[in-house]
């Protein structure tokens, strides 16, 4: 028989696992016009891998697994290569044959950190959710991302839904919290995966174009250091709560977070005021600040505390050109952001 409720731990991330191949370019450049890669090399990718990655970066002792499909390639065996080096239980992972893993060519600036990414989605296409045994997990939380670049998982069932909100159905039925992470993909095509997802989710966490997609707004991003309308995203935030999120929306962007909950309580973040010069690539800062997160909601943290730890994580991520290489357990994150300091909120 499976626990349920507090009787449960760990996290179970499922659905995008891929390679990401960076390369740190010395500029973007114009079509026809080149430019020199400096540094290349393999990184683990993809919200359901990074979570699993991070979450173990961040000192997690807790169980820490994946579901998802990789190639019988290169690429594949350095995803489970990387899995059992962290401790990730690879149970749930499909080595399908004959199909490439999934990967993205990520185009990183050397300075500042800018990001491109060119996606092949390989063996993503082929994860089908009705594979992953929720039944019998016992983990507390079934992270879940990301609609838009999973063929089986984003078809319609005829319904209304989609094998994500199948998948999350079935986690909620088992006794999981769930949670979703999404990639930045065509606003209408991403709302349309996502709203069957929204009643099924305990906490969603996302970024602010991602959320504006879903809430039907207007998206423009506030830069680092910019003024920020604080209020207009917190309405967004309590925007994705009147859709469906049951118990906490969060909303991240360079300046900071917002929170909000059901009742219309929000809360603030700013983000760490990360020295320029030790910046060296803001790829995987997202899944770093959602591992965060999602790290201090297993441990039932107050939301302000999770919060700040997901700023932490994020800030000591960029400093290293790997997706996660530059996160550290959770101790250390919040002592060097303390350090750093805090953008106002």
């Amino acid at each position: 028989m499976t626990p349920s409720g507090h009787d449960r731990r760990g996290v179970l991330c499922a659905g995008s696992v891929l390679v990401d191949v960076v390369k740190i370019i010395d500029r973007y450049p114009e079509p026809e016009h080149l430019a020199t890669i400096e540094q290349m090399f393999l990184s683990s990718g993809g919200p359901g891998l990074n979570m699993a990655v991070d979450l173990r970066m961040l000192g997690a002792q807790w169980p820490v697994g994946i579901a998802g499909s990789v190639g019988d390639d290169d690429h594949g065996g350095y995803v489970l290569a990387e899995c059992a080096r962290r401790g990730i239980d690879t149970t749930g992972v499909q080595a399908l044959e004959g199909a490439a893993t999934s990967f993205t060519d990520a185009m990183v600036e050397a300075v500042g950190g800018r990001r491109t990414f060119f996606h092949h989605a390989g063996a993503n296409h082929r994860f089908d959710g009705s594979a992953v045994d929720v039944e019998s997990s016992t983990a507390r939380v079934l992270h879940l991302g990301a609609p838009g670049i999973h063929r089986i998982m984003d078809a319609s069932d005829g319904r209304g839904g989609n094998g994500w909100s199948r998948l999350l159905a079935r986690a909620r039925a088992a006794g999981m919290r769930t949670n979703m992470e999404l990639v930045s993909i065509d606003p209408s095509r991403l709302a349309a995966l996502v709203h069957p997802c929204l009643r099924l989710l305990d906490t969603l966490v996302i970024n602010d174009v991602e959320a504006a997609a879903l809430a039907g707004v207007d998206a423009s991003a506030p830069s680092t250091d910019a003024p920020v309308d604080w209020a207009r995203l917190e309405d967004t935030a309590l925007a994705l709560v009147a859709l469906g999120v049951s118990t906490l929306a969060v909303v991240h962007f360079p300046a900071g977070c917002v929170a909000a909950a059901p009742g219309g309580r929000t809360w603030r973040q700013g983000s760490v005021r990360v020295p320029r010069d030790q910046v060296r690539s803001t790829t995987g800062a997202g899944d770093a600040f959602a591992a965060g997160v999602i790290f201090g909601l297993h441990e039932d943290w107050p939301v302000e505390r999770c919060l700040e730890l997901g700023v932490a994580a994020a800030g000591m991520c960029i400093r290293d050109t790997h997706t996660s290489d530059g996160i550290r357990p959770v101790a250390e994150c919040l002592a060097v952001a303390g350090g750093d300091g805090y953008r106002s909120t």
